[in-house]
């Protein structure tokens, strides 16, 4: 006979973590329909308002990115030598040019989906490999977990921004070489995380049955090891989102990173800071894009992490 102690159960920790009104995963809810995950976690995320706005940023501004080229007869590349250094709305240019007549707005365009594109291939490169690299010192252990870490910590005592400021100098700006350089020394402290969580993973009972039936090291790293972690993982590669998006613009903003004929918000804060008293809009336009995608990322990032948490409270009731 089962006995119903009170204050003991997932009713009781529904009521304590705010959610009391949500079911747990893969249980009848309040209308007696399962609920996925993916449906908790989504119904967790919407009541985030802060993580909502996130979003809406970052869509707009894939938007604008996207299709903003569109709006206006310049390409990024083109040069108006009839227009040098004019202000925002003259002479057909939406936001004016800069000092060699290119249109603001068409640089402001491309930048930012080029900067957007660098900041998403290198979090999403980061995260796998911290994901994959982290879970199979993890797995292995012993002799095989002491090399694996003796790498992390030696690609760790690099001077990392000396390296990638040479590199891209040498290949003079090229946005694909920055996405490897900062991919190959950007993923060790994740992995680091990733590693120590995962020692506790490598004891649990599925992860052992799966070693006494044989099932090859690779699959149960990737059946059982890396979803386990897939919270984080994700909250990681949404964070490096704005992470990335801050170190492009540093190494491009000194001269480092993506350079002339190609254009980045990075590159264009670097060449407006030039003409701040004379032509504001050069470095003030960049600089906006570059504070909403990072605030945007940032608080997406936040929300993920409350609505993948099942002891956070930020969410409220369903």
């Amino acid at each position: 006979m089962a006995i119903n102690m009170p204050g003991v159960g997932p009713d009781a920790e529904a009521a304590r973590t705010g959610d009391a009104a949500t079911p747990a995963p893969g249980k009848a809810g309040p209308t007696g329909k399962r609920i996925s995950p993916i449906a908790l976690y989504a119904r967790r995320f919407a009541r985030n308002k802060g993580a909502l706005l996130g979003l809406v940023i970052f869509v707009l501004l894939a938007l604008f990115a996207i299709f903003g080229r569109f709006l206006s007869d310049w390409n990024y590349t083109e040069a108006d030598f009839t227009a040098l250094t004019v202000s925002p709305g003259t002479q057909g240019h939406l936001f004016g040019t800069n000092p060699a007549g290119n249109d603001t707005y068409a640089q402001a365009v491309h930048g930012l989906g080029r900067s957007m594109i660098i900041a998403v291939s290198v979090s999403l490169f980061t995260t796998v490999i911290a994901g994959l690299f982290g879970t199979t010192a993890a797995y292995f252990g012993g002799k095989v977990e002491q090399v694996m870490l003796g790498v992390v910590h030696f690609l760790l005592v690099l001077p990392s921004f000396l390296i990638i400021a040479l590199v891209g100098t040498h290949y003079r700006g090229d946005w694909k070489v920055l996405v490897v350089v900062l991919t190959i020394f950007g993923w060790m402290l994740t992995a680091r995380v990733i590693w120590s969580l995962a020692t506790s993973l490598r004891e649990r009972e599925y992860v052992m049955a799966a070693r006494f039936m044989g099932v090859s090291p690779a699959r149960t790293i990737v059946r059982h090891l890396v979803p386990n972690i897939g919270s984080l993982l994700i909250v990681t590669f949404t964070l490096g989102v704005a992470s990335t998006v801050q170190s492009e613009t540093a190494l491009s903003f000194i001269g480092f990173g993506v350079k002339q004929p190609d254009v980045s918000l990075g590159a264009m804060l670097a060449e407006g800071q030039n003409t701040l008293t004379t032509a504001p809009w050069l470095f003030y336009l960049p600089a906006v894009l570059v504070v909403l995608l990072t605030v945007a990322m940032a608080l997406i990032g936040d929300g993920l992490r409350d609505a993948l948490d099942p002891t956070s409270q930020s969410g409220g009731r369903a």
